[in-house]
């Protein structure tokens, strides 16, 4: 398991990575729609921009963070839509500011938690490093929507190991969402790495496994490509039922991608 440290370094990297990827756009590239239907890249950065307040306040502030969660608790998508309309108010240097602002603030006041403690969110409390590793997880997600807007491809790196534990640990979040019983047998997930590592979790014996590159893993269980469109194999039944419905973050599964859709820039597999 990686340190806390390790985490925060990487989600301040991986903060900065996406914030690099939009600071050259005009104000009419902002506005530009990405492939989350009705979502821009200002949307983008807005959804992110909320999400690192959230998490900053929930580090350092239990109270504030507890009004806030009240209101999403009642009506989720809701809070969502009004977080965007909070945050991409703001002319585009300003809500690049703030992003870059409230992303790092994050990364400090998790970093103050102490070990042995958890920081309260949506659903359950979370270690730090969990939290930590779910910032990654819509970074890369959104991040991808991002850079698919613009037609630029991202460079995966071994970041995307925090993602993969993220996703392991989160495997029952497809079924829940779509109001199924999760199995009750483990997975066994094992990805190759950028660096040509493996990254294995679970149970060497588990009948269920699934193979294949960790980026190619990280677009699936964030739902930015569809599993057609990937390198990915699975052994068992189950596994495989699991290939449709993976994802690693709470609430509705959305529209996710069709097969083929960024063929033109999915193609050196």
């Amino acid at each position: 398991m990686s340190t806390l440290n390790d985490v925060l370094k990487d989600l301040a990297t991986e903060i900065e990575e996406t914030a690099r990827l939009v600071e050259g756009l005009d104000e009419a590239g902002w506005a530009t729609p990405t492939p989350a239907t009705g979502w821009s890249i200002a949307d983008q950065i807005a959804h992110l921009t909320f999400i690192f307040h959230l998490a900053g306040t929930a580090a350092s502030d239990g109270e504030a963070f507890a009004k806030i969660a009240a209101g999403a608790a009642h009506d989720f998508d809701g809070s969502v839509n009004a977080a965007l309309q909070q945050f991409n108010k703001f002319p585009p240097a300003q809500l690049l500011g703030r992003f870059r602002a409230l992303g790092q603030s994050s990364v400090a006041a998790l970093a103050a938690v102490p070990a042995d403690q958890v920081v309260p969110w949506l659903v359950n409390p979370l270690p730090p490093t969990v939290l930590a590793s779910a910032g990654i997880m819509e970074l890369f997600g959104h991040g991808q929507d991002i850079a698919d807007a613009l037609g630029v491809r991202r460079e995966a790196t071994d970041r995307l190991r925090h993602l993969a534990l993220f996703a392991f640990l989160t495997r029952d979040f497809g079924y829940l969402s779509r109001g199924l019983t999760p199995p009750a047998e483990p997975f066994r997930i094992e990805v190759t790495s950028p660096a040509g590592e493996v990254w294995a979790f679970g149970p060497e014996d588990a009948e269920n496994k699934i193979t294949g590159p960790a980026e190619d893993f990280c677009l699936l269980v964030t739902r930015r490509r569809h599993r057609d469109d990937l390198a990915l194999t699975a052994t068992g039944a189950q596994a495989d039922r699991w290939l449709d419905i993976a994802q690693a973050y709470r609430g509705p599964a959305g529209e996710g991608r069709t097969p083929g859709q960024f063929a033109h820039q999915n193609c050196d597999h």
